[in-house]
């Protein structure tokens, strides 16, 4: 599809924004193509992973800006509409990437926005298409795999059908991320709605969490 052409460089960062590891931080320009140069918004927390993915999209020709939190993502958006973004479901604080999601797409509906987290479940994918989202993809997920995603614009018939039985164990982490979205992933108040002990949920999560 056309690409529109790139926003002006970025401002002064704003706490929680910043290039990630961009080509432009040291004064070289991204893109051998200034008129085909895609702007990508990576909101991830985890500075290590954004600083990688940022600099292997920018070898493919990307100008790439980076958030941590929905309010770094906040202070960027007054001044550039991304043509892609890659969210991280959850974010320090215990706060949801859905909410990423809905800014970003409430604020720039033609955005391709794939959501990208440890956390796979039904529930929390469901909720990123609804909001906007293009793709879901569970961690470890490449750039390729992610930039696959960014063009995929419908289903696909060919995807096989499991017929392999749900397991208790599967319908209980779907029930606790389905009540996670509900909660914007809070887990005092998610372990509160199921029952469970706030320790115990967190145990849980950190045994399926796929770093």
């Amino acid at each position: 599809m056309p690409l529109p052409p790139p926003d002006q460089a970025p401002h002064e960062s704003a706490p929680g924004c910043s290039p990630a590891g961009s080509a432009a931080a040291h004064g070289d320009d991204p893109s051998p193509a200034s008129g085909t140069e895609r702007l990508l918004l990576i909101v991830e927390d985890d500075e290590t992973f954004a600083r990688t993915l940022g600099r292997s999209f920018e070898r493919r020709g990307y100008r790439v800006l980076h958030a941590t939190s929905l309010e770094g993502l906040q202070a960027l958006l007054p001044e550039h509409k991304p043509d892609y973004a890659v969210v991280d479901l959850k974010l320090k604080g215990e706060s949801s990437g859905l909410a990423c999601v809905q800014a970003l797409h409430d604020h720039h509906p033609a955005a391709v926005i794939v959501v990208l987290t440890g956390y796979a479940s039904i529930a929390t994918a469901v909720e990123a298409i609804k909001l906007g989202a293009r793709h879901y993809l569970a961690k470890p997920s490449n750039t390729d795999d992610i930039e696959l995603a960014f063009g995929r614009d419908s289903g696909d018939i060919e995807t096989e059908l499991s017929d392999r039985p749900t397991s208790i164990k599967t319908l209980e982490w779907e029930r606790i991320h389905e009540t996670l979205a509900e909660t914007g992933f809070n887990i005092s108040e998610t372990a509160r709605r199921l029952g469970m002990h706030r320790r115990t949920l967190a145990r849980k999560l950190e045994k399926q969490r796929v770093k």
